[in-house]
């Protein structure tokens, strides 16, 4: 059930990045270092999204680890490598909190790395 939950909260976040003009362009991508719930475009930038689901949004929030953020920047970097022209393009890592009536709070540079 759990798995069935993130997946809806997943393609609830896709279609919220692509209202705002983003393309997707992948889900769940799996590279050696983990997976990626979800890539986005943009004209100038990637956009690697981490959706985390709970009760509410504090407890989605405590479930992102930074061991596991050090892990989808490893990711991204495998996937980046990946892309022509890469080094063109910004790149920024958002966050997005799903509680438990499906509403949704997006943290955009959400690692503070830009």
């Amino acid at each position: 059930m759990a798995y069935h939950a993130g997946q809806a909260a997943e393609n609830r976040i896709a279609i919220e990045y692509e209202r705002r003009g983003y393309s997707i362009a992948r889900k769940r991508w799996r590279g050696p270092a983990g997976e990626i719930d979800l890539i986005t475009r943009s004209d100038t930038a990637f956009v690697f999204v981490e959706v985390k689901q709970g009760g509410s949004f504090d407890i989605a929030a405590e479930r992102l680890g930074r061991r596991q953020m050090q892990r989808i920047c490893a990711s991204a970097e495998h996937f980046m490598a990946t892309q022509p022209n890469a080094q063109f393009v910004d790149v920024r890592f958002d966050v997005a909190l799903v509680d438990e009536a499906g509403e949704f709070r997006i943290i955009e540079n959400a690692f503070g790395l830009n």
